[in-house]
């Protein structure tokens, strides 16, 4: 069961599980918390207190219709979240565009921040913005009609349909459009001179079937960039659902080794 965090005009659903290093999970579009639902007892059983929000706009975290709910904002509402729970240090793990909140919580706070994985994430300004277009010229009018469309599109397989389902119906459909038309590359197209300069401890894990964001123009890169070990995942582009003892093993190995 998530708990509310509010901080001024928004509110955050959190999962705040386990006890000893914090680790804060971000998922990314179109996600919610629910991503790490394979993973977080993995960690927690590894001796991490794990913290998993649906980010603002996504899921069950709300902000007024006139906040923009762009990658810059949630690391500025994260940060403000370990603030609201006394933490003054995490490791940080990212998934998706999910990343690129996570790069710029790095570039504006790098002494908060212990570690840094990221999983099937951003790079630059290469963030997948095609496989969303049509999510972001969507009618809202037919707001409704998204979740089934975007579930056969996506969820062949079956994994992904109870994280989709928190975007059923039209406030679900209306979630997604207007967290899609907030998406913006060009928040983390010049970071990567102060990224690198953050001197952060870093992991970069992909999915081998990764279809969205290619390990060769993405994922080595970034690896490259942040001076880290770069693992392929047996999965496609949602390894945490696709293949969660993998990643969570990954994990372990990684946040062990951060220092305390």
């Amino acid at each position: 069961m998530a708990k509310e965090v509010r901080l001024a005009d928004v509110t955050i659903a959190l999962e705040d599980k386990g006890e000893g290093v914090p680790v804060l999970l971000l998922h990314g579009f179109p996600a919610n918390r629910h991503l790490w639902s394979r993973v977080t007892s993995l960690l927690t059983e590894a001796g991490f207190r794990v913290l998993v929000p649906d980010l603002v706009g996504y899921g069950a975290s709300d902000a007024p219709s006139d906040v923009r709910v762009d990658m810059a904002s949630q690391a500025q509402w994260m940060l403000a979240l370990l603030d609201e729970l006394g933490l003054a240090r995490v490791a940080v793990v990212a998934h998706d565009v999910g990343s690129a909140a996570a790069q710029l919580m790095a570039v504006a706070a790098p002494q908060r921040i212990s570690g840094l994985a990221v999983l099937d994430g951003v790079y630059g300004d290469e963030w997948a913005m095609d496989a969303i277009a049509s999510i972001q010229a969507w009618d809202p009018q037919d707001a409704h009609r998204l979740f089934p469309v975007l579930a056969r599109r996506l969820d062949r397989g079956g994994v992904l349909r109870e994280m989709l389902a928190a975007y059923q119906g039209e406030r679900g459909g209306l979630q997604l459009i207007r967290a899609a038309r907030d998406l913006d590359p060009q928040q983390t197209a010049h970071i990567g001179k102060s990224l690198r300069s953050s001197g952060i401890p870093a992991l970069v894990l992909w999915g081998e079937r990764d279809s969205f964001l290619s390990i060769d123009a993405v994922g080595r890169p970034l690896a490259t960039l942040l001076g880290a070990a770069l693992i392929q995942l047996p999965g496609g582009h949602f390894t945490p659902l696709d293949c969660p003892v993998e990643v969570a093993a990954a994990l372990r190995d990684f946040l062990a080794r951060l220092p305390r």
